[in-house]
């Protein structure tokens, strides 16, 4: 047996429809075979707060060993996993095809699977992952929801904690008046017939956050394809599932897949590539729906025709050649690679991407934001996601760069806010939602 596996990670699909998934025995004895390595390891001791957590409940328990710890000081454990993969994709030695066979964070979701088998998951939660029924609600009065989401609203904000637990503290996502698959419809960009990439036809898929929340994104990525010959449509046939995968319910996100990947193939079928413009959304796609339906012959077409927003410029750049007429962005980006597009394991794309842009000044981190999805909106994580955001934020102010940009939605926002925090005298970088809208501005483009 060797001490860690030198073969890349591969992952087995999820037994979910197996009675045994949910058999609380047999989760109790994977959960200690597992955790008894990461007590040996301790290898992922500065990734989430999950593995502090675990360690800390050994430590202190009667004989230092997991021998002594109770079933139920497991769930805080679980709590705190919010799914990123990075300790699956850059730290585990054990992961397969290693005899080990760890998958910590499909063993966190298989715990929550019961969880929510058991109908523990709280009705708050429940409510909050329903993202495009909650978004198509609230964009009629859009305005008003902002205003009393705001921050600065210390009274409705006050009152939004005491119902759904989400910190006063915390930004929260505003809200477009009219969605992007709207606003796509009304104004279709010029296709350049000019450009190198001209023919190439792409479906974007909005995702919810993009559709409901901030549609600039989808319009600068649509420009700047057009810009670069690329035919686009844009559609929202549902949200990807992720808001119901981090609470277990998997069935619901296998609905989820094969809704979305029966609206997508007749596109795939009339030569169009996939674009997802959200890092959690393609990995939901490209990875976690073949495994939780592995016999869909439209989900494993789906996967295999998708693209992150920056990986697929940077194939238009290798493959065809970018379109004229880029200038330098003057003040240069801090980039933060998300982790859900480091768990895609295709490389620093939106690295690669600004890289590109004429004099690029880009530095880049490669380090979790804290955030972690929903999770760190909720009370009693805010203070542990701005801990574990810091050195992000610190690395962020210390860069000074004219701006700071990150490919997931809520991590920007997230690192934002941790430079605010830290204070000092030294100019603040301006917020960028999206690496595609510096592009969008290279060449002109203000959306």
């Amino acid at each position: 047996m060797r001490e860690g596996s030198l073969e890349a990670p591969i992952r087995h699909p999820l037994d979910w429809q197996n009675p045994e998934f949910y058999d609380e025995a047999k989760l109790d004895d994977e959960l200690r075979r597992v955790f008894d390595i990461c007590h040996g390891c301790r290898r992922c001791f500065n990734l989430c707060d999950s593995f502090p957590r675990l360690f800390d409940l050994i430590d202190e328990s009667k004989t230092g060993e997991l021998d002594s710890v109770g079933s139920e000081g497991f769930k805080p454990v679980v709590d705190a996993c919010t799914l990123c993969d990075l300790c699956f994709m850059t730290k585990c030695p054990y992961v397969p095809p290693h005899e080990f066979n760890l998958d910590f964070p499909h063993l966190m979701l298989r715990y929550r699977a019961v969880e929510a088998k058991k109908n523990e998951t709280s009705f708050v939660d429940r409510q909050l992952a329903k993202t495009d029924r909650n978004a198509k609600f609230i964009q009629p009065v859009a305005p008003i929801a902002n205003w009393a989401t705001s921050t600065s609203n210390t009274f409705a904000r006050g009152l939004l904690e005491k119902v759904t637990g989400l910190d006063a503290r915390a930004e929260l996502p505003t809200y477009a008046p009219s969605p992007l698959t709207s606003q796509a419809r009304a104004t279709t960009p010029e296709i350049n017939k000019d450009a190198p990439g001209y023919g190439r036809k792409a479906v974007i898929y909005a995702t919810c956050f993009n559709n409901y929340n901030d549609p600039d994104v989808g319009l600068a990525a649509r420009a700047v394809l057009a810009k670069n010959g690329v035919e686009t449509e844009v559609v929202h046939p549902a949200c990807c599932g992720m808001p119901m995968l981090e609470q277990g319910k998997i069935a619901e996100v296998a609905k989820a897949a094969k809704t979305v990947a029966d609206a997508l193939l007749p596109w795939i079928e009339k030569g169009y590539d996939v674009i997802a413009l959200v890092p959690s959304c393609s990995l939901m796609m490209k990875f976690e729906w073949p495994l939780i339906v592995p016999e869909d012959k439209n989900v494993k077409t789906l996967a295999q025709a998708t693209f992150d927003i920056s990986e697929y410029i940077v194939d238009i750049a290798k493959k065809n050649g970018l379109a004229p007429g880029m200038q330098p962005v003057g003040g240069g980006v801090t980039l933060h690679i998300a982790c859900h597009s480091r768990a895609q394991n295709m490389g620093q794309k939106a690295t690669e991407m600004l890289k590109l842009l004429p004099e690029a000044d880009v530095n880049v981190v490669e380090r979790c934001s804290g955030h972690g999805g929903a999770w760190g909106f909720k009370k009693g994580n805010f203070d542990i996601a701005m801990k574990v955001g810091k050195p992000v934020a610190r690395q962020t102010a210390q860069a000074g760069k004219a701006f700071v940009t990150s490919e997931c939605p809520l991590a920007g926002v997230h690192i934002a806010q941790g430079v605010d925090a830290l204070g000092g005298d030294k100019p603040k970088p301006q917020l960028v939602k999206h690496p595609i809208q510096i592009f969008a501005r290279s060449y002109g483009i203000e959306v």
